[in-house]
């Protein structure tokens, strides 16, 4: 257990805040059970269809009753291990009923969550949890070919911190053939001495809403994965945001198909169904055929898609003729530019308007929604400019956050059109602060906003709105799913051939982007690309960072003070591609 794990933001903020209404007193696990007792026998929550085929087991289709009943029970089991308050769990579980239990019942008993996307191998285990220092470890008896539960057991002598290992799962999952060092836990309704038992220790233990909720990791241009802590009292108005701009209510069937690791699976999908007592249909990881099976079975109004998925699907006929869309009202879509004529096609054939997210862990909520963009040029290119003069917003955040531009070189805050600069943003919904926050540059500015590293311009006839103009960092997103460069150009800086290394993205149609590495060799050797790929499985990296493509150079090209000139290389590609 880690102190540093409670009463996140300075009592200072939080007196402000309570007094202004953006914060209240709410916990995220108060609020579920409110909206369980409320609902009761309505349906609550889905499996992915294909869970079978990924993890073993049924899919299963739970009431509100049944998840609570679920969820005191694990939280009991847990309680029983010796979880407590403060303490960090890691969990490693893919979007289904376990993960939703299991984030509740961690939530239930005062635990700090640190989701793991499936994905992570051994080498971002290892770094997060001793970054994080995990005290426990829930994780997947099985998942495709692989057990993570398993895999974390053997890693107990590198995370010394840990002091059991959970799988968390249905009992006829797979289990690995050598558990030695993991505790097996099964979804079970609740005993009225579980219920008890819960009940005593949350009297016993009452949450703040300012202890810290999760740790999400964010990659940063250091190359080291940066913990992003939140609150109850920043999630949950974060949550609202996403709320508003989605309009979900009660009535709603949401499809989330975005890992619950991040923002847009926990902030965009998992509290508004907490907050609103929908229906929660879960899916991962992202495949087709069972994606679009989802929402014409369930008849699902809201989901979120990448804008890759969009644009492909709009141009791919034969695929829309075999697909029933028709449930679906609106879509939310961000982690890259919107593309107008994207938006525009759903709009209008469909009648399906797309909501532009451009969001972060750390707080970046900006939201065009159709109510407040009503033209799906705008929506695509634009966001509400919080804090313009003589503007309101649908939204509820625009009353209480503000947004700046800065110009890079001078520092001042830039006021006229057209003119980029890096986007800080203030506001009740941002992060508290990251994990040995000693060992990172301040995220904040004087004044308390959030430097985002983002780079905007104003825009608008009246400066209503601002503009994406470029990512200021480097970061690769392939899939939805953050790349930092550095750490991989540090991996393959290991292999003996290799001189001189940088880390791109490469477009794709289908991923947003792809990695891909440009080195440079020590004389006499080779190095092809499936040699390079199997070099860094060995050092036992996820999947989703693989170099997809290789060029070799006799030397980088570098400006004067030796930094790599990356938009260079990614002329490269762009012209292979041309």
């Amino acid at each position: 257990m880690s102190d540093g794990r409670l009463n996140l933001h300075p009592q200072s903020r939080v007196d402000q805040l309570l007094e202004g209404g953006q914060w209240t007193s709410e916990t995220i696990d108060a609020m579920f059970r409110a909206t369980a007792e409320r609902r009761g026998d309505a349906l609550a929550l889905l499996d992915p269809g294909n869970r079978a085929a990924l993890a073993g087991g049924t899919a299963r289709r739970l009431s509100w009753r049944e998840v609570a009943s679920e969820v005191t029970a694990l939280a009991a089991r847990l309680a029983e291990a010796g979880v407590r308050r403060g303490d960090t769990i890691g969990v490693q579980l893919a979007n289904g009923v376990e993960l939703t239990e299991t984030l509740i019942a961690a939530w239930t008993l005062g635990a700090t969550v640190s989701p793991l996307a499936m994905q992570y191998r051994d080498h971002e285990a290892v770094t997060m949890g001793n970054a994080a220092e995990f005290d426990w470890v829930i994780a997947a008896r099985a998942f495709g070919d692989r057990h993570p539960a398993d895999d974390f057991a053997h890693l107990r002598e590198q995370i010394p911190t840990v002091r059991e290992v959970f799988s968390y799962g249905l009992a006829e999952d797979a289990l690995a053939e050598n558990s030695t060092g993991v505790t097996n836990l099964f979804p079970t309704p609740a005993t009225d001495a579980d219920a008890d038992f819960v009940a005593a220790y949350r009297a016993e233990n009452p949450n703040d809403p300012n202890d810290c909720v999760s740790i999400c990791w964010t990659s940063g241009t250091e190359g080291v994965p940066k913990g992003v802590m939140r609150a109850h009292y920043d999630w949950l108005v974060f949550s609202m945001v996403c709320q508003d701009a989605s309009a979900t209510t009660t009535e709603d069937v949401i499809l989330n198909a975005f890992p619950m690791i991040n923002m847009a699976g926990i902030c965009a999908m998992l509290l508004p169904w907490v907050r609103t007592g929908c229906v929660l249909v879960q899916h991962h990881p992202f495949d087709a055929p069972t994606f679009f099976a989802q929402i014409a079975l369930e008849r699902v109004t809201y989901t979120l898609a990448p804008p890759a998925l969009l644009t492909m699907l709009l141009h791919n006929e034969d695929l829309l003729s075999k697909i029933d869309l028709s449930s679906l009202t609106r879509i939310g879509s961000g982690s890259a530019p919107l593309n107008p004529a994207m938006v525009h096609g759903w709009q209008d054939r469909f009648n399906i308007p797309i909501i532009n997210f451009f969001g972060s862990n750390e707080g970046v909520g900006l939201l065009s929604s159709h109510v407040d963009l009503p033209s799906p040029d705008d929506r695509a290119r634009y966001f509400p400019r919080y804090g313009a003069k003589d503007t309101k917003w649908s939204i509820g955040l625009s009353e209480w956050a503000d947004v700046k531009i800065y110009d890079l070189v001078t520092g001042e805050e830039i006021t006229e059109p057209g003119i980029p600069g890096e986007l800080h943003i203030s506001g009740p919904q941002l992060f508290a602060r990251y994990l040995n926050p000693e060992t990172l540059a301040n995220p904040f500015d004087e004044q308390g906003y959030l430097k985002t590293g983002d780079i905007f311009e104003i825009a608008g006839d009246q400066g209503q709105f601002v503009r994406y103009v470029d990512r200021s960092k480097d970061i690769i997103i392939r899939g939805g799913m953050n790349i930092a460069p550095v750490e991989l150009e540090a991996l393959i800086m290991r292999h003996p051939s290799v001189a001189d290394v940088a880390v791109v993205g490469d477009l794709d149609d289908t991923l947003g982007e792809k990695v891909a590495a440009f080195v440079s060799l020590h004389p006499g050797t080779t190095l092809d690309l499936p040699e390079l790929v199997a070099f860094l499985r060995e050092q036992h990296i996820a999947s989703y960072k693989l170099p997809e493509n290789l060029r070799v150079l006799d030397v980088l090209p570098r400006n004067p003070v030796g930094k790599v000139i990356k938009h260079q290389l990614r002329k490269v590609l762009a012209e292979a591609q041309a």
